[in-house]
């Protein structure tokens, strides 16, 4: 079977009610919503005046999205900040607000969600050499986006 054709949208305020709606829904990036107009059909003057509309109208904010996606991405995944970086560097956000959203994650929830994804994969090894045992679990941290310094901290400090 054939899928269905996708409509194409020409009329800009009708794109831009649709996108109205496609942020309302949650945050998004300015990028997300550029590639959403541009999969729609819209040509490019109009996409960047949707989307600068958009931000007048408080619906596009890179700096809320930033944040939003940090904190979620830590609270609901346990990410760390590389891997959360490198989801808003596709995002195209740019760094300094990066740099924002990053500060905004409390370093003592950190550690203890990095202590805390240790401690349930130490529980799932069953390595008996202390060595391979260490190396798995710094590399299943590092596979969540954490510091490379702060495993080998937590490694010396906690007993796993």
């Amino acid at each position: 079977m054939d899928a269905p054709k996708k409509q194409k949208i020409i009329d800009e305020q009708l794109a831009l009610e649709k996108a109205g709606n496609y942020c309302a829904y949650q945050e998004r990036s300015q990028q997300e919503v550029r590639d959403k107009l541009y999969e729609w059909g819209l040509w490019p003057a109009a996409v960047e005046n949707v989307i600068v509309k958009l931000i007048g109208d408080g619906f596009l904010n890179e700096e809320r999205f930033a944040k939003a996606y940090a904190t979620g991405k830590f609270r609901q995944k346990a990410w760390g900040k590389i891997k959360i970086k490198q989801g808003l560097k596709l995002k195209k956000v740019p760094d300094v607000l990066i740099k924002k959203a990053l500060n905004g994650i409390n370093y003592d929830d950190y550690l203890e969600t990095l202590l805390n994804i240790m401690e349930k994969k130490a529980a799932l090894l069953k390595e008996g050499d202390t060595y391979k045992r260490r190396y798995k679990l710094h590399q299943y941290a590092m596979s969540r986006g954490f510091e490379s310094d702060l495993i080998n901290d937590v490694l010396t400090t906690s007993h796993l």
